[in-house]
C-alpha cells in the first residue's frame, strides 16, 4: 500500500488500535500485516508496523515497485501523488469510492495533474451502506 502523509496518519491512528481489532478484526489484521510505503517530505520515521518512509524519488520508487513480482500496488487517498504519477503512465487503474455524504468543502483529487486525463469506465460496485466504487482505466 502506498500513502501520502495525511492518509497514513489517519490510517495509522486507527488500524493498529484495540478498537480496530475488535470492530474490524479481519481488515485490521490485513492492514497491519500489509507492507506500507509513505511518500512524505516531512516524516522521518513511521510508528506503524511494516511501514517505511520514502522522502523523494517517488516516480523512480514506483517504477521499481511495479517491476517487482507479486500483487499490484494500491495508493490510498493522495491527490498530490496521483498528480506526480499519472503523467508518467504509472497508474494502471483508478478506483473512486463515492460516500453519500456532502461535506461542502475539500480538495480535488487531480489538482496539479497538468494535462487532461482521459479515463474509461471498467466497473461499478454498490455496497449495502450506499457507498459506490467506480473503477476506471486510463485511455492510452
Amino acid at each position: 500500500m502506498l500513502f501520502g502523509r495525511v492518509t497514513y496518519q489517519m490510517m495509522a491512528s486507527y488500524w493498529p488500535t484495540p478498537a480496530a481489532q475488535q470492530q474490524n478484526p479481519v481488515v485490521a489484521e490485513a492492514m497491519n500485516r500489509t507492507p506500507k510505503i509513505v511518500f512524505s517530505r516531512t516524516l522521518t520515521r513511521a510508528e506503524w508496523t511494516n511501514t517505511r518512509i520514502v522522502n523523494d524519488g517517488i516516480e523512480a520508487e514506483v517504477r521499481k515497485l511495479k517491476a517487482e513480482p507479486g500483487k499490484g500496488l494500491v495508493l490510498l487517498g493522495s491527490g498530490s501523488i496521483i498528480a506526480q504519477l499519472a503523467p508518467h503512465g504509472l497508474i494502471d487503474s483508478y478506483g473512486f469510492m463515492v460516500n453519500p455524504v456532502a461535506l461542502g468543502t475539500g480538495k480535488t483529487m487531480f489538482a496539479g495533474i497538468g494535462a487532461q486525463l482521459t479515463l474509461k469506465h471498467v466497473s461499478t460496485r454498490t455496497f449495502k451502506n450506499g457507498n459506490v466504487l467506480l473503477n476506471y482505466e486510463p485511455v492510452r
